[in-house]
Order: structure tokens, then C-alpha cells, then sequence
């Protein structure tokens, strides 16, 4: 029973970070994340351009500026700003996660990854799971 409420509450928090996707401004691709800890949402964060920036997240050839902060950062990086951190925190995030943002979420001690939605490059994850991250793939997409 209890792996079947945790992966609803994981359910709930994809749903969630889908949701907060629809922030970005981002044409080609719209990614959202949540920082979880002790059943705490801590942060969020979704792609976009850096604070003072103009939101245009692409070209007119409609390729992505390559200044674009993905959710993941921009989730961690707003805790660098924050009194909490995300030490032993949970990351759910609509898209797994790339090799940049990889390094990010080691770094700042997010011990568990749950995405919904596969990228064909998988470095990140790749690297995720080398560095010892519970990493979760869990579709959402006919809820």
C-alpha cells in the first residue's frame, strides 16, 4: 500500500510540475519542475530566459537562445536564493534531466529524480544514476 500512495504522490507532483510548464514562455519545448522535501514543495522552477531578459526563448529560425535557463536550474538556483536547500530533496521535472543540469542536481544534493517525459539524449540520466541518484521514469501523459 504504501509504494502504491508514494507513487500516486509522485503522480500528483508531475501533474504539478506539468501544470507550472505552462509558465514558460518557451515555444519548441515547455519543461516544469518541483523541489520536494519532507512532502514540501521548496522550489519550482520552469525554462525561461534569466531574470531582465525579454521572454523569447527562440530565434526567428526557432532555435533556443543558448542563454535559456532549463526548469532544473532554474528550481535549484532559486533555493541559492532561498533560507532552505534541497539536500536530500526530491526533483520532479516534466523532462529528464540534460548532462548540465545533471552536474546541478548532484551538486546541490537532490537524492531522488522523478520525470515524465523522455529526451533522446540520456547523458543526463546516465550520469544521475552513476553518482548514485534514485532515478524514476514515470509517463504521465493519459492522466
Amino acid at each position: 500500500m504504501n509504494h502504491d500512495k508514494n507513487t500516486m504522490l509522485d503522480r500528483r507532483y508531475l501533474r504539478m510540475a506539468t501544470i507550472w510548464s505552462e509558465n514558460s514562455y518557451c515555444q519548441r519545448r515547455q519543461v516544469g519542475a518541483l523541489i520536494v522535501k519532507d512532502k514540501m514543495i521548496i522550489s519550482d522552477g520552469f525554462n525561461g530566459t534569466p531574470s531582465g531578459f525579454p521572454n523569447i526563448c527562440e530565434d526567428d529560425t526557432n532555435v533556443t537562445y543558448p542563454y535559456v535557463l532549463h526548469a532544473e536550474a532554474n528550481a535549484i538556483t532559486k533555493i541559492a536564493r532561498s533560507g532552505n536547500n534541497s539536500d536530500g530533496a526530491t526533483l520532479y521535472v516534466t523532462d529528464s534531466p540534460c548532462i548540465e543540469c545533471a552536474k546541478l542536481i548532484i551538486q546541490a544534493g537532490i537524492r531522488r529524480v522523478v520525470y515524465s517525459r523522455e529526451y533522446r539524449l540520456t547523458d543526463g540520466v546516465d550520469l544521475l544514476r552513476r553518482a548514485g541518484i534514485q532515478v524514476e521514469f514515470l509517463p504521465i501523459n493519459n492522466e
